[in-house]
């Protein structure tokens, strides 16, 4: 009988529930726990293979009769911004994202909090605590990042700082081949600025600055409108039965 390592993950089944993305159906989750020294590696082989990070489990939809979530990964050498992307970056040239440890602040909740109250009144997160919010963003085993968006300043090109009010927060791991977006919220109120699609495409540019040739931005479900966006970010590729394949159109 062959014997797994002693520390060879363990993996496991959530119960049904229903679908917060196609309705009528139920999805179940397969997950296993990112802890200890083994977490960075085993973290980039998961998220290789279409897992997903929160705080310290990994997970993937496992759903007996349906395979809608597709993982996607830009591949960054090969990105070319549409037109409308390139009007955004314009409009955001004021703003300077500022690379921060994974520590939680006042200023940070209260953007989640403005967020989830006008974009998601109505989903799981809406509950979160101060408290959750904290091990949100620091209970990690792997390299994640914090990203602050803020107005560029006088002396932001000096010190890598932005002034003023946050408007734009990313956590993100950084993985052996890519960067992985693991959560970001904006300011409701800053709606001329497209701030999601900015955040995508400013990690973008900061993977292709690391020579990172990916950026993972989780699945992308055909049929659902939280997640059509996900498909304009091309070429891309999305994790099938055969492994990953390249998609140029939408």
């Amino acid at each position: 009988m062959t014997r797994e390592p002693r520390d060879a993950p363990q993996f496991y089944m959530t119960a049904p529930s229903p679908c917060p993305y196609l309705p009528g159906r139920e999805e179940r989750k397969v997950f296993t726990h990112l802890i200890g020294r083994r977490s960075p590696l085993l973290n980039d082989t998961l998220t290789q293979s279409g897992f997903r990070r929160s705080q310290t489990i990994a997970y993937r939809p496992a759903c007996d009769q349906c395979r809608a979530c597709v993982s996607v990964r830009v591949l960054v050498n090969d990105f070319k911004p549409s037109r409308n992307m390139r009007r955004v970056m314009e409009a955001n040239r004021d703003l300077i994202g500022e690379t921060c440890p994974p520590r939680p602040s006042t200023d940070q909740y209260s953007l989640f909090r403005a967020y989830l109250d006008a974009r998601h009144s109505d989903g799981g997160m809406t509950d979160m605590s101060v408290l959750d919010y904290s091990m949100m963003v620091e209970d990690t085993h792997v390299d994640t990042r914090v990203i602050e968006y803020r107005r560029r300043g006088p002396d932001s090109s000096i010190n890598g700082r932005g002034v003023g009010p946050l408007v734009g927060v990313a956590l993100t791991d950084v993985l052996s081949d890519g960067l992985s977006m693991v959560y970001s919220f904006y300011d409701p109120e800053e709606t001329d600025r497209s701030m999601g699609t900015m955040m995508i495409l400013d990690h973008i540019e900061r993977a292709r600055q690391l020579g990172l040739p990916h950026v993972y931005l989780g699945y992308w479900v055909e049929g659902s409108r939280k997640m059509d966006y996900k498909a304009r970010y091309l070429p891309q590729e999305r994790l099938g039965m055969d492994g990953w394949e390249r998609f140029d159109e939408v």
